[in-house]
């Protein structure tokens, strides 16, 4: 154990007050609501040699640092924690939600001629809001979960397979759960497409995850030092419909 550092179980922590949990946690909803709003639908793709053009979709590059954030969260302060941010994101997109179909919605001024590239940036229909909401609720509650009791079951001892398989997990739930709802059936989305952007963006988070694995090493050593803790989530309750900390 590192000097300074007390290894407790989470239940010991209840009510407890963090110098650095908000930071993370506004972190955590600025990147989701702003991936969701600026890459939900655009299409790219990078040169494969061998194979030609990998289709991805455009919040792959930055959407998973949500997922690391909570990964983060989960091994810092445990899970009842990043529970509590997780609600936090998924009221925040309901607001976006609602937010964006109220201006879209609202009369155009004479003379303004945006409103069509306005509804094309901000009109999400309804089965992508379903989507991305539901593919976030999901994904992240297995992934904090998994997180969790991964470092149950190492005595948290290998901190890159907890991260790594947490993501395998939770975001191939997301994905499985996102581009179906979203996308399947619709003219400018064929299946084969779909399932290509679908994989691609499930190998490249995965992906993300294993580059940033230094760069997580070194986050997760310093909050643990500047809090002068290592949670455990032993006897926690993981139900996800509670904000209980």
């Amino acid at each position: 154990m590192r000097e300074g550092v007390r290894k407790v179980e989470a239940h010991a922590l209840h009510g407890a007050h963090f110098r650095y949990f908000d930071f993370l946690l506004v972190a955590f909803v600025v990147v989701l609501l702003l991936s969701n709003v600026i890459g939900a639908e655009k299409r790219s793709f990078v040169a494969v040699p061998g194979i030609g053009a990998w289709p991805f979709g455009a919040g792959i590059l930055f959407f998973p640092i949500s997922y690391l954030i909570d990964d983060v969260m989960t091994e810092v302060y445990g899970y009842a924690r990043a529970r509590r941010a997780i609600w936090t994101g998924f009221a925040a997109l309901a607001f976006m939600a609602l937010m964006e179909w109220t201006v879209v919605h609202l009369p155009v001024a004479p003379g303004w001629t945006g409103q069509a590239a306005y509804e094309r940036v901000f009109g999400s229909g309804w089965r992508i809001i379903l989507a991305s909401m539901a593919a976030f609720f999901v994904g992240d509650f297995v992934e904090s979960v998994t997180m969790a009791k991964l470092k149950i079951w190492s005595r948290g001892r290998r901190l890159w397979l907890r991260f790594w398989g947490s993501t395998i997990v939770g975001e191939g739930i997301d994905s499985l759960i996102f581009y179906p709802i979203a996308f399947l059936g619709m003219a400018d989305w064929p299946a084969n497409t779909m399932l290509e952007v679908m994989l691609s963006q499930f190998v490249l988070k995965v992906g993300w995850e294993v580059l940033l694995t230094p760069v997580t090493y070194a986050v997760v050593g310093w909050l643990k030092r500047r809090e002068g803790v290592d949670v455990y989530d032993v006897g926690t309750n993981f139900t996800p419909f509670s904000a209980d900390v």
